[in-house]
Order: C-alpha cells, then structure tokens, then sequence
C-alpha cells in the first residue's frame, strides 16, 4: 500500500480506505477507464461524514493530490478522461436521507443515497422524485446533480437544476459550504447552485442535496404513435400547442420501437393524473393524432409501468463496452429532422436515438462496431448548424483521443477555466475533466 492509502488511513481507518490492486469492479473498471494516463491512483477513500471528506480533502490540498470524486461509478467515465488521478474519494458512504418533509414537499439527503432507495423510500409516501436517470438502480443524488442527469420527466418537471433547492460541497481546500436551503421558497445560492449542477465533479465535491418531491398520481397510461417522419413531426407541434400535459413526451427512433414495429419514427407520451384526467387527455391525444393515420398503441397498468425503464435500460446498458453514448441537444422543430439525418448518416441497426420533444434535448447510442468517430463529428457538425451541440458522454480511449469530447467554443472554454481557477486554481479536482 502506498504513501498516499497510508496518510489516508490515519485520518479514516483501515476500514475506510482500498489499495488499488484490492478493489472490486465495477468500481475499479469505471475510475481505471476514467483516467488518461496509464499509472492508477493509489487508493479509494470512502468517508462516512462531510467532517472525514473535508479532512481527506485537506490533506489532499496540502499533498498537491489529484482526486477523482465519484458515488458509485456509475457515470464516472462519462465525459472527457481526467489528466490524471493520485486519489479517488468515494461518497457511497454518505447515504443518509436526513429529512423528507412530506408536507413541503422537499427531502434532504447525502449525496451518496442512490436514486433507486430513495424512490423506494418516498414511495412508501406516495411522493416521488421526478426524474428518470440513467443506470437508476447504481446512480446517486450527487452524481445525478454533477452530471446534469434527468431524463423523459423533464417534459412536465424541467431538470435536476429545477428541483434542486439547497446544496453543501466540500471546496478545494477542504472548507466545507452551502447554498439554497431546505425550503421551497428560499432562493438565496441560486447562482451557485447552477454552477455545481453538471460540473461532474470540478468545483467541488458535493455532500448534501435538498430537492422537492411530487405526489404519486392515481393513473397512468402511455401512448406511442408510430409512422412517417413528415406525420410525427406535425403531430408534436400539433401536441405542443395544445393544452395536453404529457409529463413525459420523447420522440423515438425507429430501434426503439415495440417489438414488429417497422415505421420510420415513434411518439411517446405518458399522462398522470386521476381516472378520468387520464382517459380525457388519451381522447384528445386521439383525436388530434387521428387525421395524421399514425399507428397508436396505449400502454396501461404493467405495460406503462415497463415502457419507460425498458427505453432507459436499451439507451444505458448496465456495462456494455463496445457502445458510445452522446448527449444531443438540438431545436425542438429541428428534432425530427435530426433523427431523419441520423438514419442517413449511421449504420443500419447500430443505433438508437431518443429527444425530449420540448426541449430538444436527447441521447444518441450506437454501436462503435460500424460507426467510426468521425461520424460522431459528423453528427456533431449537423446539431452545431442548426443551433445544437454533441457532448460524448461514452465512447472507446482512442475515439476521446481523436475528438473534442464536449464540442465548446473558445469563448466558453475561457469561462469555465476561470471558473476553474476561482473554484480550484490548483487544478486538483478532476484535472482535464472539463477539457
């Protein structure tokens, strides 16, 4: 064990802290495919309380340590590869909900509880989070909000940044601070806030995280319409304008489709509410789908239940290395147009591709068996003409080599490294995370 694990011991324990050679995957396989270069840090330190991160924290300034912050890995390779890493601190350990107050409306937890035991917990309430994130049984609070990761519900519910109310971080140096509060109505760290959201670990590492909650709805339906592309698209501007409040809304390219589906696009939309709130809004969705002779289908009970989790799981496979994985983001009228260019551009049956349709906001996998990095450019080009942008969350070593991972002008380039120097000005956190 190295110099590093043993100056760590002394402040968490021998319980506290993993040589590199003793670490289990997937833990293991995400930081070493996270990292640049070739030499692995020397050990994981996974710290109980807020009071033993800042300490490692601390230490870790004094030293000059790298770190690589990280819950449970499951979004650690996402983005472009750190520089390198001399320490990675784990917050799986920070997992305590500390306060769900059910009549606010708002829970407080460590940043270490993952998604899946805290919906589990407030639905024992009949209060939900109101996200859908990807790899929801392993993915935590605090890597959700460090990524920026929401999912189909930010039709009806915005982003993780909408529900976030109050966050506390550990700096650089190891001070600890906050922002926001516990309730709904306090807005003072406003700015802060946003800046930690999707940060992916650069400006600090976070430890607690208040967000609101949603009441469990009585009824929920699904209904996917399928057809021609030039027919989905009148239909979602169709859908738009009208007074429907789909709380998820996704358009579908064609290997996302049910099983036997051979149309070119598909619409997704899911209604909550009461029976009859439901049943009216589906009537309506019909009836406007009706003159376009789409093909409908209506998912309820375990059917609608399965839909969603199903998409999620097909666009993030548990642990699939020959795969890349983009986040699109593209102009709600273009979007159609962009899956259409997609079709022309990407090897038959290699990929898949969904967009939220109010936001245009949307993920892309495909298969690097077929597909080259190139053509990741080249899709990259396309959502830059028409006002959008190409991050590469997942992709191979050598395609991150070759490409710009997040596709950012010079000018913000500029800003978020003096974002960086005010946040870290010794570059410890995640060096090169960011670019």
């Amino acid at each position: 064990m190295g110099s590093i694990a043993q100056t760590v011991e002394s402040i968490l324990g021998t319980s506290q802290v993993t040589a590199w050679e003793a670490l289990a995957a997937p833990l293991k396989s995400a930081a070493a495919a996270a990292i640049a270069q070739d030499a692995h840090p020397d050990c994981v330190a996974f710290p109980k309380t807020p009071e033993e991160l800042a300490a490692v924290v601390t230490c870790a300034q004094q030293n000059r340590w790298r770190l690589l912050p990280c819950g449970h890995g499951s979004k650690l390779t996402w983005g472009a590869r750190v520089t390198s890493a001399d320490l990675v601190i784990s917050t799986q350990y920070l997992n305590q909900v500390i306060e769900h107050a059910e009549g606010d409306l708002t829970v407080t937890v460590q940043a270490g509880v993952s998604f899946a035991t805290l919906q589990s917990q407030l639905l024992q309430t009949r209060q939900f989070l109101a996200i859908d994130p990807a790899y929801p049984d392993r993915a935590t609070l605090g890597g959700i909000v460090a990524t920026r990761d929401t999912g189909s519900l930010r039709q009806r519910f915005g982003g993780i940044r909408d529900m976030l109310i109050g966050l506390s971080f550990v700096r650089y140096d190891g001070q600890m601070a906050k922002a926001g509060g516990r309730v709904v109505k306090y807005v003072a760290g406003d700015d802060l806030m946003k800046l930690m959201t999707g940060s992916f670990g650069t400006l600090g590492l976070l430890t607690q995280l208040t967000l609101r909650t949603y009441p469990q709805q009585e009824t929920s339906q699904t209904v996917v319409l399928t057809g021609p592309a030039e027919a989905i698209q009148t239909l979602v501007a169709s859908v738009l304008q009208s007074s429907l409040t789909p709380i998820a809304m996704d358009l579908l390219s064609a290997g996302l489709l049910p099983p036997g589906n051979v149309a070119e696009l598909g619409l997704a939309l899911q209604f909550q509410s009461i029976d009859a709130g439901v049943a009216e809004q589906v009537e309506r969705l019909q009836a406007i789908a009706q003159p376009h002779k789409l093909t409908s289908q209506t998912l309820t009970e375990q059917a609608d239940a399965d839909f969603w989790p199903t998409l999620n799981r097909t666009l993030f496979p548990p642990s699939e290395a020959a795969i890349a994985l983009g986040k699109l983001g593209i102009l709600p009228a273009q979007a159609v147009n962009l899956l259409t260019f997609l079709e022309s551009t990407l090897a038959p049956g290699t990929w898949q591709a969904r967009i939220h349709a109010a936001s245009g906001i949307g993920t892309l996998r495909l298969s690097t068996e077929g597909n080259t990095g190139q053509q990741v450019q080249t899709v990259r080009s396309h959502c830059q003409a028409a006002g959008g942008y190409l991050n590469l969350l997942e992709a191979p070593p050598e395609w991150k080599a070759q490409l710009d991972v997040w596709g950012i002008d010079a000018a913000t380039q500029m800003m978020m490294m003096r974002l960086r120097e005010q946040f870290d000005p010794q570059a410890q956190l995640s060096p090169g995370r960011l670019g």
